[in-house]
């Protein structure tokens, strides 16, 4: 059956030559980050119980997460957490097969611990972190399109991508990317909870970073101020290797040391004291929020990765623009992807994939329909494959 593959001019002034662009990363300590990977692990705990158990991953969506902030009373030299973060697992799963009741629960719950502990190096999760657990059964009709033999959507919902990232896109994921894996190592009073706001104007990018700093790490505002120099200065290094834009940078503007205010924090993340999370609220599938971009409101985090347009869609989206424009070789600008799906029917054949494309200067459209066609259709081929990918930390998403 032949699919329904769109190609079309990308009607728009190309990203970089646009005056105004906005572009955002919520690190993996913020809270919404922290609900998008509590419910990610979540998923793909529940589908290797499946696999080991029954062969094939059950019906499953895990993507709302709640975490909830506790309160806190940091001080340089180290303070306490007065009040444990909450955290609630909510979903739905398939809870029993053939009478037999499946351990869903203590898979949640323990996914849930092992993930905050992985990430928040500063968190206590037994004494500092209170989990919830409300997951519930599936409903039957959509339990049964799931387990129908062909792998139909679940809804009637879109996905979207698109490729190449820009300067300032590419510079603010690899900033966050930098603190939270990198920069961290090294300097110890640097929290989880990072956020990265870019805005660039012509050819300036100005990067405003709002780094929680961990109280015990930090004797004083004197220490507290040489950290925030610190990641100001690694951040601007790493810049020089990102872009060749001018790059202005600003860390913790809120601070107000006249005041004693000061992004101060006893676990690095700002949900010990009231900053709560949502999943769905944070980056997009491709890492990033960006206004200036297509993109889908749809949480990716959590859905279960067979039949989730609402997961597949968006993945697919962006593996597919990438793609594009690496196989063009240097003939496409920009590529934005869009993929509806239909409730019932299979995943791998949507109402309409449409590839919209901007050439390259001189370039025409017909000298690169024909690849990006086949990338389209290479990608819905091999859709079965994303699970997989996912289990295997090959994708994230968020």
């Amino acid at each position: 059956m032949a699919r329904n593959i769109q190609v079309e001019p990308l009607r728009t002034v190309h990203i970089e030559d646009q005056e105004i662009e906005l572009v955002e990363r919520k690190g993996l300590g913020h809270p919404d980050s922290i609900a998008d990977g509590i419910s990610e692990s979540v998923s793909r705990a529940l589908s290797r119980l499946y696999l080991d158990e029954f062969g094939r991953i059950l019906h499953h969506n895990t993507d709302e997460t709640q975490v909830v902030g506790g309160s806190s009373e940091p001080k340089f030299g180290g303070g306490r957490v007065t009040n444990p973060i909450y955290i609630l697992l909510v979903g739905r799963a398939t809870t029993e097969v053939n009478g037999e009741k499946l351990p869903y629960r203590d898979v949640a719950l323990e996914a849930a611990r092992s993930y905050v502990r992985s990430i928040c190096a500063h968190v206590d999760v037994d004494k500092q972190v209170e989990f919830d657990c409300k997951i519930g059964s599936g409903s039957v009709d959509l339990r049964g399109v799931f387990e129908q033999k062909a792998v139909l959507a679940n809804d009637t919902s879109f996905g979207v991508g698109f490729a190449p990232l820009s300067d300032t896109e590419r510079l603010v994921l690899e900033s966050e990317k930098f603190l939270t894996l990198k920069l961290k190592k090294k300097l110890t009073a640097l929290g989880e909870d990072v956020k990265v706001m870019g805005y660039r104007q012509g050819d300036r990018i100005h990067l405003t970073v709002a780094a929680a700093l961990v109280d015990s790490e930090i004797a004083n505002p004197k220490e507290y101020a040489a950290v925030c120099e610190e990641i100001h200065d690694k951040l601007a290094d790493q810049a020089t290797k990102l872009t060749r834009r001018e790059v202005e940078i600003d860390v913790n503007t809120a601070d107000d040391p006249e005041l004693g205010r000061f992004y101060l924090t006893v676990t690095g993340c700002s949900m010990e004291a009231g900053d709560d999370g949502s999943v769905g609220r944070g980056n997009r599938a491709n890492g990033l929020i960006t206004p200036c971009r297509p993109m889908s409101l749809e949480a990716s985090a959590g859905k279960n990765p067979v039949n989730h347009v609402g997961k597949i869609y968006n993945l697919l989206g962006n593996l597919i623009a990438n793609d594009i424009v690496k196989e063009t070789g240097g003939n496409v600008k920009e590529v934005h992807v869009r993929i509806l799906s239909q409730i019932g029917k299979p995943v791998d054949q949507p109402q309409v994939a449409s590839l919209q494309i901007l050439p390259a200067d001189g370039v025409k459209l017909a000298e690169v329909r024909g690849k990006a066609n086949a990338v389209a259709q290479s990608w819905f081929d091999q859709i079965d494959s994303l699970p997989r990918r996912l289990l295997t930390d090959k994708l994230s998403v968020f």
